[in-house]
């Protein structure tokens, strides 16, 4: 039997309607990933913020922490894409614990870049982890986005 978690990151909203979407199908844990500092509200400053994360390879302190997270063995793991891939919050959160041996399932929120290379980041970052194909929704889209939700669900074999 599965024991689910979906664990994302939103600075928008548009990935916890995705997050709270897939547990609404499935079921499973919902958690957080909250950092010490809070990100720009606006697009640009956000955009600017993420990049110098990312060229200075910054990890985010994080606020919260999965305190169980050995006991599961299915994690969907959801962000906004950032400049082509994961945010550097989601590195840090993803850095703390061993998912070997664990199904990663990621998902993300975007307007225009899909998943990116967030997929094959998140592999070598996981190397012992199963790493599915994930699942892009674009933003503007996320509270319409349920039936592309549930099919995706489907297909994986996840659904209720």
């Amino acid at each position: 039997m599965n024991k689910i978690l979906i664990a994302y990151f939103s600075h928008s909203g548009n990935t916890k309607v995705v997050a709270n979407s897939i547990k609404e199908n499935i079921g499973g844990d919902i958690f957080e990933i909250k950092t010490s500092l809070s990100y720009p509200t606006s697009y640009n400053a956000v955009v600017d913020k993420a990049k110098k994360e990312q060229n200075a390879n910054d990890r985010p302190e994080l606020i919260s922490h999965v305190e169980n997270m050995d006991s599961y063995n299915v994690i969907f793991i959801g962000y906004p894409n950032w400049w082509g891939t994961i945010p550097m919050a989601e590195l840090t959160f993803l850095e703390e614990y061993n998912f070997s041996g664990k199904t990663i399932i990621p998902f993300c929120t975007h307007e225009g870049s899909g998943l990116g290379r967030s997929v094959s980041d998140i592999k070598k970052l996981c190397p012992n982890a199963n790493v599915l194909d994930g699942l892009a929704i674009r933003g503007s889209s996320a509270s319409r986005a349920q039936n592309d939700i549930s099919r995706w669900l489907l297909e994986l074999g996840l659904s209720k």
